[in-house]
């Protein structure tokens, strides 16, 4: 009994073997789409290639920028990871091959039509190893509020189109459960309608960047 009479609870006899460590975090890859590029019916799988590897419609490595994964497919150091959010951001490029750096404004009638071809036009999607699901169309799956501003006539305008989506799409009851050894990628995949990106070969290019966000959890062995 304690000093003051109630019942002290039972103490274990053996020391933890492990403890478990748990956080948030984000993981993003990303897709090139050069200029000119035919993307009706056209399917685009992300979170296969890791950084320093040529892939996902890229001709150089992808950095920092473009993926944080170590390893294509899998969740990075391997720890169980729940996705509640998927966020879906499109990035212009002035050049129609990869190369040049993605900072242009989305300022011309063509260059919006572009974005909104995207945004209309494809539909995000989990890919498991024998299972597919359906997220939303990309409209649903934003980063920046939709398709709004001030349009300029020359790309020295002042004001540009904001080039994201809705809200961050959010599993608000269940999340997406990723074990560490689970292989997963996510497919952007555009229905017949879509027009042509980029108008030409030497027109502008895009790239999708979809981010995961979630929490993880480690087990940290002590005994």
């Amino acid at each position: 009994m304690s000093f003051y009479g109630s019942q002290i609870p039972d103490v274990p006899q053996e020391l933890p073997k492990n403890l478990f460590r748990y956080g948030e975090q984000t993981i993003w890859s990303s897709q090139y789409i050069p200029g000119g590029a035919a993307v009706a019916n056209a399917t685009f799988r992300l979170f296969t290639t890791p950084q320093g590897q040529q892939g996902q419609g890229y001709t150089n490595a992808l950095s920092i920028a473009e993926t944080n994964l170590k390893e294509g497919g899998r969740v990075p150091a391997a720890v169980a990871y729940d996705v509640f959010g998927i966020c879906l951001q499109v990035l212009g490029n002035t050049a129609g091959a990869d190369g040049a750096t993605f900072n242009a404004p989305i300022d011309t009638a063509a260059e919006v039509a572009d974005l909104l071809n995207i945004l209309n036009n494809s539909v995000i999607s989990w890919d498991f190893t024998q299972t597919q699901v359906d997220v939303a169309p990309a409209m649903l799956v934003g980063a920046g509020g939709g398709a709004f501003g001030a349009v300029g006539s020359t790309a020295a305008a002042l004001g540009h189109m904001n080039n994201g989506a809705g809200g961050c799409f959010l599993y608000r009851k269940h999340p997406v459960a990723l074990p560490g050894q689970t292989t997963f990628a996510l497919l952007a995949r555009f229905g017949s309608r879509a027009p042509v990106l980029g108008v030409s070969p030497g027109g502008p290019s895009y790239a999708l960047r979809i981010v995961l966000a979630g929490y993880y959890k480690n087990v940290i062995e002590i005994g």
